[in-house]
């Protein structure tokens, strides 16, 4: 329809793209002045839409209905404006609105979501696009000639095959520096953390002895973690990891988090900061040096403790499991597609005999948890409340346009997100790392189960790693313990989140959960009981 066919009768629905053109309807409203008290039978010319004989021959109830509409529509319009520069709405909304949001570089185009007469968000919509969506092929993982070429750093330094009369991943490194020279001093993790700096002055002082010469050159007994926690955040990780360490086979870790593969081997160490620098693989490798001498020492029997052969180690970055925001900053002209590759493709490509531990937790306390750790002012059951049902909306209105998995792993959805809503999703992850690893290299934890039975879990995941038993005594000092990473007692104080709200949020995880129970054969990942 040309501009010409539009200038009698034409309303546009504000609702629509400008690209859909306009669409003539009979639609009445206030706006619409040629719906006037005339005769029927007048066909000449219209007067000027506001001369005063027209204004005199409206009735004062239509008059007012005119300038209450007027302002109305001016208020509205200003509202928008004030929200497209995120100044916020001129009037506070309800729990149940939403604010419409930018993200993935354009408008979403999509419906509010259906409310109740009683003011209660309908889920069972987006419930079944959910269910719909979950149903996708899984991923192909790149072939690993892709792989290796996209890191060829990464694998110059890492040999194929490691020692095979240790159970670490070790491996001899030819060592071309200076002796002279201090040999950490441009580790970033040194210049970084604390954690590493307090060992650092003891692996300085004891590096050239842990020097082996061999054919006219000297070498170095390199190591990689034998074990991973990847995550999720906020489900006792960090508890468990330091559990572990009690154990005399798991030993000499310098570092619980140090986010390598996910952030700072790119050069991020917080997205929001933007690009600092790339911590190579040698600053990597570098933090499991105290481990790698222990072994070193018992393989030329000096130690005379071959007991040591079989020591391993680990690391627990709660990132590894679901951030691969990095290809986002890296290939930003591909922002709108899934990541190339994933952490997991290096990590098997490297190790492919690596154990993977993942701790899970109910969905629904674990964004709650997350929310009152990472926020810092104003935090309230109600504020999580609104953050909760605007990230919904955001990830409803992604679905709307893309598949789950890209919606899952999107880089500007996940900024926009006021919660961490899409960390909970774990079905979507663990399918994708059991595209890599095989799923008996894989074990998937409770907290629930953790915290209600922590000697029968402890004991399950050193079975996992192939460790010794404990003795009585280091049981009982493992088991007494204190639980780590507790809540804050300033947010204990905030007390547990709105009924209304985990009942949203159970409903929204219900369908993840089910997949997630399904693909690990275990009912008890549905998680249906309330707390």
């Amino acid at each position: 329809m040309s501009l010409a066919d539009c200038s009698h009768g034409c309303q546009y629905n504000v609702h629509r793209s400008v690209a859909e053109g306009c669409e003539c309807r009979p639609v009445r409203t206030f706006f619409d002045f040629r719906y006037r008290i005339m005769s029927e039978n007048l066909t000449g010319k219209w007067p000027p839409l506001f001369s005063a004989t027209n204004l005199w021959s409206l009735s004062k109830v239509k008059v007012m209905s005119f300038l209450m509409g007027l302002t109305l529509m001016f208020i509205v319009m200003a509202s928008y404006l004030l929200m497209w520069d995120k100044e916020g709405f001129l009037f506070t909304a309800s729990p149940e609105q939403f604010r419409p949001v930018v993200i993935l570089g354009r408008p979403l185009a999509t419906a509010a979501p259906d409310v109740s007469p009683n003011g209660v968000l309908d889920m069972k919509p987006l419930v079944h696009i959910i269910d719909s969506k979950l149903e996708y092929t899984l991923r192909t993982p790149p072939e690993l000639e892709d792989v290796f070429e996209a890191d060829s750093h990464l694998f110059s330094r890492i040999p194929r095959h490691f020692l095979p009369s240790i159970k670490s991943p070790c491996w001899w490194e030819r060592f071309s520096g200076d002796l002279n020279s201090d040999p950490y001093r441009k580790n970033h993790f040194r210049l970084s953390s604390k954690s590493f700096k307090t060992v650092y002055e003891h692996l300085k002082s004891s590096f050239q002895q842990h020097l082996l010469p061999r054919d006219g050159s000297l070498f170095r007994l390199r190591c990689l973690p034998f074990f991973y926690i990847i995550g999720q955040p906020k489900c006792g990780t960090t508890d468990l990891f330091h559990r572990l360490l009690l154990h005399p086979d798991i030993k000499f870790n310098t570092m619980k988090e140090p986010h390598w593969w996910t952030r700072k081997r790119f050069g991020y160490i917080r997205f929001k900061d933007g690009f600092r620098e790339n911590f190579s693989v040698e600053d990597y490798l570098d933090l499991f040096d105290l481990e790698a001498h222990k072994i070193q020492e018992s393989l030329s029997g000096n130690s005379g403790d071959h007991h040591a052969l079989q020591l391993i180690t680990g690391e627990a970055s709660a990132s590894t499991m679901w951030d691969n925001q990095a290809w986002s900053y890296l290939h930003s002209a591909d922002e709108e597609a899934e990541p190339p590759f994933l952490t997991q493709d290096f990590i098997h490509a490297i190790q492919p005999d690596a154990r993977i531990i993942i701790m899970l937790r109910d969905p629904v306390e674990r964004l709650y948890s997350d929310y009152l750790y990472f926020k810092v002012a104003n935090k309230s059951a109600e504020d999580f409340h609104l953050k909760v049902l605007e990230s919904i909306h955001l990830f409803q209105s992604c679905l709307t346009m893309r598949s789950l998995r890209s919606c899952v792993y999107n880089t500007s959805l996940s900024n926009a997100m006021p919660v961490r809503l899409h960390l909970g999703m774990y079905v979507v992850f663990i399918l994708d790392w059991l595209t890599v690893f095989h799923q008996d290299q894989i074990l998937v934890l409770r907290l629930e189960d953790y915290a209600a039975n922590l000697k029968t879990t402890i004991k399950t995941v050193f079975d996992f790693l192939s460790v010794g038993p404990l003795s009585e005594q280091a049981e009982a000092a493992l088991t007494k313990r204190p639980m780590l990473n507790r809540r804050r007692a300033a947010d204990r104080n905030l007390g547990p989140m709105l009924p209304t709200t985990r009942n949203l949020l159970r409903e929204f995880h219900q369908p993840f959960n089910r997949k997630l129970a399904s693909a690990l054969h275990n009912k008890a990942f549905f998680w249906t009981s309330s707390p």
